[in-house]
């Protein structure tokens, strides 16, 4: 028959609720089968552990108000045998507490009167917890019809008096578990983590022993399985309370979960895992407060997992330990003499590295130990130090470790170039590696204000089998921002179902509010309309949450006009922060900018897209990057690239009075809110200067040559005159139109570039209707690149230029380009 040894932590008996579904656990039949369970491991009550330490140290201060504590813990014990126990049977439970009760005070008392917490002491009053629980929960048990009886492990596990965390002995305390468990056929509901010496002296296991407990126990019997009930659904690929994409993961290694638990992951004590492999018995964690998930199984081999990681863990807090010199160089010694002055000072190393020169050596370990460390290590070193041949220990704090596990590592080729492309991409700086010859680990020393990023970037590049989230922030929600919004929301179903990407909103804003979600919320932003819950705008505020947000794979949108926050651009790449935008003034600004916005994102390796500054939707600028990138030489670029003006133009010649036209053009949204922007060739002088820009000529707006296509005298109008007296100007474009026509012409607003002449220039031009210009309808843009490879007939990309979809469809696919 299969049997089965369980622990229950203190999450899972923190309450009398909670010590009910314990019990409905163990002696339902859904999970084990009838008089399979042989003993149940039990922890303190949640925090009462915590509490009789802190009784402890004031007793040992003198600190009297200990007392109060000491009446919590009772009302605690109190409180469950009143809920958990009928009132015929208190009356023996309530005297075994109480008698516990008095022995604990006694002891209390003895500490403050001598002025001395030892170790051993702290022992004898951290076994209270696990005494005083076990009690409670054996009768709970018994009053439940569970045949169930008390068992002290200090009768059966026998340890040295390494007080704090002490060494079980194995044959003593296995031959005694054997004994007596052969007599006994009720479940034992088990103290977990105390023990005694050989002498009878109450010690224990360290935190979190009360799995070991349950692991001496199971090796000992030789148990089909033991189960550590806890609060999660086992092991998890990474902490759920920094990754919220993490799952279970069903089955690991031994080697694994060691790594596992060595870099952070608490699910289970590491020293739990030894004694049952040994014995060859799996360990399985399961979650109390949802007992029909499976866990996760740990074995001494498992049948593989479908990713090529088994998990991701960290070490939130370490300082880094840098020791270097020439003196250390060929010097045989240096590095056992350094790790010696550690261990002197009883210092534990976590990760260690050492660059191939001998010239430096590397460690990490925990911060609290670092000024010790840097005494020890100095005063060994100090002759050398003296002379100048080594350097001072130098102690760098407030980093992370952050470490990819899995057994499929090995065999698989370019992990490590997958985590460190995963980091860098995110702007992550890796400051110390290491990885075993085993590779089933690969370890980077990070600043900690990374770690929750690196988590979940490394998440999302290797459990590719969940949806890659991208995180966006966007500024602009206007006509452009606000189509771009609608489109994500009507392709988030295709994206997540064809593609496996998810597009969430971070946060969102315009120059009057900003709406931001919190760094624990995986959900998108809901897009409604704006209210007072809303933050008033702040663009060092609205970058402040783009800076210090722990998301990875985020990309900042800059759907506005404005001229001054293209001057963040190069802060946001410096932090590896991708770029995307339809600004075309930020492009079109100071030169300086536009140069440092570039220069940033190629030596960040951060995309910088702004293909819709140009042409809306249409491949123009990544049509004149193909053609420099592969070594063509740009001759001139001849272009119509207003869609504004192309429809206006286009509608004229079909004999639309001008006024219409331009009031048409409004009403669909071709124009710029101002009309005026568009007549006056400001807009196109922009999108001239861009491609000048990108095709390698270094010019400003100043450089450009405007022709003007308004009449001088309504130079002086404001907007609003503009529009309202647009009549007047019918007269001088059916003027222009007709004389063009008469001589087989038509009237284009079209821009020329010389690349030879090094110049740029806007304008009116006349082409007759075999020019390519002339297949132009509606809002269509065109442009003609005449390079040396293109030279008699030149490479034409045409297409709509304006309007609000093909736009904000153009930085979705900028957005998509950078996802992939």
């Amino acid at each position: 028959m299969d049997t089965y040894i369980v622990k229950f932590g203190g999450s899972s008996v923190g309450t009398p609720e909670r010590i009910s579904s314990v019990l409905e656990i163990v002696s339902g039949t859904h999970i084990y089968p009838p008089h399979s369970v042989k003993a149940v491991v039990v922890s303190a009550f949640q925090g009462v552990t915590d509490q009789l330490i802190t009784i402890a140290r004031k007793a040992a201060l003198k600190e009297m108000d200990f007392k109060g504590d000491l009446h919590t813990i009772e009302s605690r014990h109190l409180q469950a045998v009143e809920l958990l126990i009928p009132p015929k049977n208190r009356s023996s439970v309530l005297a075994m507490i109480k008698v516990l009760l008095n022995e604990l005070s006694d002891v209390i008392q003895g500490i403050s009167l001598v002025g001395e917490c030892t170790p051993r002491s702290m022992d004898l009053v951290m076994s209270f917890g696990e005494r005083l629980s076990a009690t409670v929960i054996a009768e709970a048990a018994r009053a439940k019809g569970i045949p169930a009886e008390y068992l002290d492990t200090r009768s059966v596990i026998v340890t040295d008096d390494s007080f704090g965390r002490a060494t079980v002995v194995k044959d003593e305390s296995y031959s005694r578990i054997r004994s007596f468990f052969s007599s006994r056929n009720t479940i034992q509901i088990v103290t977990g983590f105390i023990a005694a010496t050989p002498e009878g002296a109450t010690s224990t296991l360290g935190r979190g022993g009360s799995d070991y407990t349950a692991s001496i126990l199971g090796a000992a019997l030789t148990t089909t399985e033991i189960h550590i009930w806890t609060d999660v659904d086992g092991m998890l690929t990474a902490d759920p309370r920094k990754v919220p994409k993490a799952f279970p993961i069903p089955e690991v290694s031994v080697d694994e979960a060691m790594e596992l638990c060595h870099f952070g992951a608490k699910v289970i004590y590491p020293p739990t895992i030894q004694p049952a492999v040994d014995s060859g018995v799996p360990l399985v964690i399961r979650n109390t407060f949802r007992p029909q998930s499976q866990g996760t199984r740990i074995t001494s081999h498992t049948n593989g997992h479908p990713h090529p990681i088994t998990g991701i863990t960290s070490i939130s807090e370490i300082a880094l330990l840098r020791i270097q010199g020439s003196g250390m160089v060929g010097i045989a010694g240096v590095a056992m003499r350094f790790f010696k002055a550690l261990a002197a000072r009883k210092i534990n190393i976590i990760l260690i590295t050492q660059a191939s020169s001998e010239h430096t050596i590397c460690c990490a370990i925990d911060p609290k130990h670092a000024e010790l460390a840097k005494e020890g290590v100095n005063e060994e070193f100090g002759l050398e130090i003296a002379a100048s041949l080594i350097a001072p220990l130098f102690v760098e704090e407030d980093l992370a470790i952050i470490s990819v596990v899995g057994e499929k590592m090995r065999s698989t080729p370019g992990m490590s170039g997958r985590v460190f492309s995963a980091l860098g991409r995110n702007g992550i700086n890796v400051i110390a590696i290491a990885q075993g010859s085993s590779e089933l680990n690969i370890s980077a020393v990070i600043p900690k204000r990374d770690e929750v990023k690196g988590l979940n970037a490394l998440h999302d590049e290797f459990f590719v089998g969940s949806t890659k989230t991208i995180h966006v922030w966007l500024i602009g929600t206007g006509l452009i921002g606000g189509t771009l919004l609608r489109q994500i929301e009507r392709q988030k179903d295709n994206l997540r179902a064809r593609h496996g990407l998810e597009i969430n909103l971070q946060g969102v804003a315009n120059r009057r509010w900003m709406r931001l979600a919190s760094d624990d919320v995986t959900e998108s932003l809901e897009l409604t309309p704006p209210s007072e819950k809303d933050t008033p705008f702040s663009i060092k505020a609205f970058l402040n949450h783009v800076e210090e947000s722990t998301r990875s794979n985020e990309i900042f949108v800059d759907c506005t006009s404005s001229g001054d926050i293209p001057y963040v651009y190069p802060e946001l790449l410096a932090q590896s922060i991708p770029v995307v935008t339809p600004n075309k003034k930020g492009l079109a600004g100071e030169l300086s900018n536009y140069k440092k916005c570039k220069e940033v994102s190629i030596r960040r390796r951060t995309p910088f897209l702004h293909e819709t500054t140009v042409g809306a939707g249409l491949p123009i600028l990544n049509t004149l990057s193909d053609l420099v990138r592969s070594g063509d030489t740009l001759i001139t670029i001849e272009a119509v690239l207003s869609g504004t003006l192309s429809y206006i133009f286009n509608a004229i010649a079909r004999g639309v009075l001008f006024a219409d036209a331009v009031r048409e053009a409004k009403r669909l949204g071709l124009t710029e809110p101002d009309p005026r922007d568009d007549l006056s060739g400001l807009d196109v002088a922009r999108k001239v200067l861009i491609l000048s820009r990108e095709g390698g000529l270094p010019l400003s707006l100043e450089d450009i040559k405007i022709q003007p296509i308004l009449p001088d005298h309504c130079s002086h109008w404001n907007t609003e005159e503009f529009l309202s007296r647009l009549d007047e100007l019918n007269p001088h474009f059916s003027s222009l139109f007709s004389r063009a026509s008469a001589e087989g012409l038509r009237p284009f607003f079209s821009a020329s570039i010389d690349f030879q002449e090094r110049s740029a220039q806007i304008g009116i031009a006349l082409h007759p209707k075999e020019h390519p210009f002339s297949a132009l309808s509606g809002s269509d843009n065109i442009i003609a690149f005449t390079t040396e490879r293109y030279q008699s007939q030149p490479l034409v990309v045409k297409g709509p230029g304006a309007g609000a979809e093909v736009t904000a469809a153009g930085v979705f696919a900028d957005i998509i380009r950078i996802a992939h």
